[in-house]
């Protein structure tokens, strides 16, 4: 086998029987019924109502960073479609899983933007600005193969679903957790349908398999990045423990080497042993830069304590 791309028709037995695994598991839900619209109330335009101020969110700084970070993240959904359908085809049951990967992914801006709205938890006109920045930007992976691709999404739909679980975890009020757990539920049966999907490509091309998910692994950032001052909000969320290189190894890059037995397969040649060499340094370094952060994160902290006291 000369070529990664040679595995989508490999693979698509392996994507019909994980599809009708995801429809026989995912629960469909309705996005109306997680809004708290009793709390809802005009906001200032052509309705006269009031307008937004910030006295009016409870929701912690970080917090809404992280919750506006990931609305808008979900927002680009457009490009997502674009990027997945052009790599994987969108025939039989890649384009099944495509269409559906995006329906049900289209409901997630849908519900969050409502939330955000009805509790007036953020500033809207900011929101819709940035929406549009955001947008008019959208994503491009940069991916080289296939395999590439697919290592990608399997990573980057594990660490947004720890990005929606921990920021509801972090909201001070029961429809955020809620709504924030059940869209983390979206994200990991989308991570659990990719992520053995790659077991199945590393065992056709073990070593094929492990280069493009080295290069994924060590090259990888998140599909926010272009939205407007991300850098200083990722800072913020990291800060406050919402997620951080600490969750990202430990909660994400750690769990799918285990499962896919990366680091102890014996079935790998020479380019895929350099491709786990990468991957463990590449570990090693993201526990000592975590650490770095960590204490930097509780000296800051400890700090402003003082300063209160």
């Amino acid at each position: 086998m000369t070529a990664d791309v040679d595995l989508l028709p490999e693979l698509e037995p392996s994507v019909e029987q994980l599809l009708g695994r995801h429809l026989a598991t995912c629960q469909d839900w309705l996005p109306h019924t997680y809004i708290p619209w009793s709390t809802a109330t005009d906001y200032d335009g052509p309705l006269g109502g009031e307008p937004w101020t910030a006295s009016q969110s409870g929701i912690a700084p970080a917090v809404r960073d992280a919750l506006v970070i990931n609305l808008l993240t979900e927002d680009n959904l457009p490009s997502y479609h674009f990027e997945i359908a052009t790599r994987f085809g969108r025939q039989r049951a890649w384009g099944e899983w495509v269409h559906r990967w995006t329906a049900e992914e289209d409901r997630h801006a849908h519900a969050l933007r409502g939330y955000l709205h009805a509790t007036r938890a953020v500033d809207p006109v900011a929101l819709e600005r940035q929406r549009m920045r955001t947008m008019s930007a959208g994503f491009h992976s940069d991916q080289p193969t296939p395999l590439h691709a697919l290592a990608y999404v399997m990573v980057q739909e594990r660490a947004t679903r720890e990005a929606h679980r921990n920021a509801g975890a972090a909201c001070n009020d029961h429809p955020g957790r809620l709504l924030m757990t059940r869209i983390a539920a979206d994200e990991n049966l989308h991570m659990l349908f990719y992520r053995d999907l790659y077991a199945d490509a590393l065992d056709m091309a073990p070593d094929l398999a492990a280069a493009a998910l080295a290069d994924a692994i060590c090259n990888f950032q998140m599909p926010g990045t272009t939205i407007p001052g991300f850098q200083q909000r990722a800072l913020r969320i990291a800060a406050a423990g919402i997620y951080n290189l600490t969750i990202h190894h430990d909660h994400v890059l750690q769990p799918l080497l285990r499962t896919l037995r990366v680091m102890t397969r014996s079935d790998l040649g020479k380019a895929g042993e350099q491709a786990r060499q990468r991957i463990a340094r590449h570990m090693e370094q993201m526990q000592a830069t975590a650490a770095r952060f960590n204490a930097l994160y509780q000296r800051r902290g400890a700090g402003r304590a003082a300063t209160c006291m």
